[in-house]
């Protein structure tokens, strides 16, 4: 399926809204991003390509899985490959637009914060004949069997109801910046079902079917089982360089003194009264919340997948400004993640 075969879109307040948010990010990010960031066919993991080049000896932080095995073996000294940057980069993203992304107590919703990452990485990557596509799920529409876990979210007046639309779509890379527009412009229009989105699969869209070596984004908020996505985004990081975007919203890590809340599960609607006036809550609360994101940060580096955290109530974009400089900066003093 192409942006281009996506069924035709009825002018509504979600729309509109959604096509008002895209058209402001595009325009920050080109004033902020334009020649600031851009490297030689890198994007946001400035690295070193996918074609094979000369050997070195292995530096500690040397990836291990571009070890050289023969030249190993003849020298007795650990080498690694060095690779040189493709002419053209592909570049695919995985977005995660389940209904735990249609909230935000900050600056802006965790859908506007993904739509930002996902406008952000087309942008340094969509030059010089590169190509970018997506794979983009949604809920199922129906409410997940068991809760995942609560998020504390404002009220809304129920909108028109949502088009009966596959749960996963795939949108194929495409080179040049009008395409790219096309499919940003595809996701932003996505409308969140209800349920939860299996984003194991969705990440497992990606290894099929298999493709040569490129980059590969996985953009969630990653509050779905652990073990439900590791192995996916292990597999991925097995060919190739795989970039894990987090989105927050800092209720997710505390809860405020406010009283009595009531807590809503948005992917299975049920609620539940806290007291939050409760010091004692909170710390488990909290508690709870820093092993929760301590777990999925440990199973994006086992993955070997360099982690992007994006908060609703920071500057998301200086954050990928000192992501990408730390990036480059780990790259020219020969390491990696």
């Amino acid at each position: 399926m192409t942006t281009a075969d996506l069924p035709p879109v009825v002018k509504d307040a979600s729309t509109a809204r959604a096509e008002a948010v895209l058209s402001r990010l595009q325009l920050l990010v080109t004033r902020k991003l334009d020649g600031l960031l851009q490297g030689d066919y890198a994007g946001l993991l400035p690295g070193p390509g996918s074609e094979a080049g000369e050997s070195r000896e292995y530096r500690p932080g040397d990836d291990v899985r571009r070890m050289d095995w023969p030249v190993t073996a003849r020298t007795t000294l650990p080498h690694v490959r060095r690779t040189v940057a493709d002419r053209e980069l592909e570049t695919w993203m995985a977005v995660d637009l389940s209904a735990s992304l249609d909230f935000g107590t900050a600056t802006m919703l965790k859908r506007d914060l993904v739509l930002a990452a996902a406008t952000a990485m087309a942008h340094l990557t969509v030059r010089g004949g590169n190509r970018i596509g997506a794979v983009v799920g949604t809920g199922s529409g129906l409410p997940a069997r068991q809760p995942s876990g609560f998020s504390w979210r404002k009220r809304r007046e129920p909108g028109p109801p949502a088009p009966q639309t596959q749960p996963m779509v795939r949108m194929p890379a495409r080179p040049g910046r009008k395409e790219a527009q096309g499919l940003l412009r595809a996701i932003a229009r996505t409308r969140i079902r209800p349920g939860r989105t299996d984003l194991g699969e969705l990440i497992d869209m990606l290894n099929r079917p298999p493709r040569r070596r490129g980059v590969a984004v996985v953009i969630s908020d990653f509050l779905a089982p652990v073990d439900g996505w590791s192995r996916p985004i292990r597999k991925l990081g097995v060919r190739h360089d795989v970039l894990a975007i987090e989105v927050v919203d800092p209720r997710e890590l505390e809860l405020p003194d406010v009283g009595v809340l009531t807590l809503a599960d948005p992917e299975t609607g049920v609620l539940h009264e806290v007291q939050t006036a409760d010091p004692a809550l909170r710390a488990r609360y909290a508690e709870a919340a820093g092993n929760q994101r301590g777990e999925i940060a440990r199973a994006l580096r086992a993955a070997g997948a360099a982690h992007l955290r994006l908060r609703t109530d920071t500057d998301w974009l200086l954050d990928v400004v000192r992501f990408v400089a730390a990036q480059r900066h780990a790259r020219t003093r020969g390491t990696t993640r």
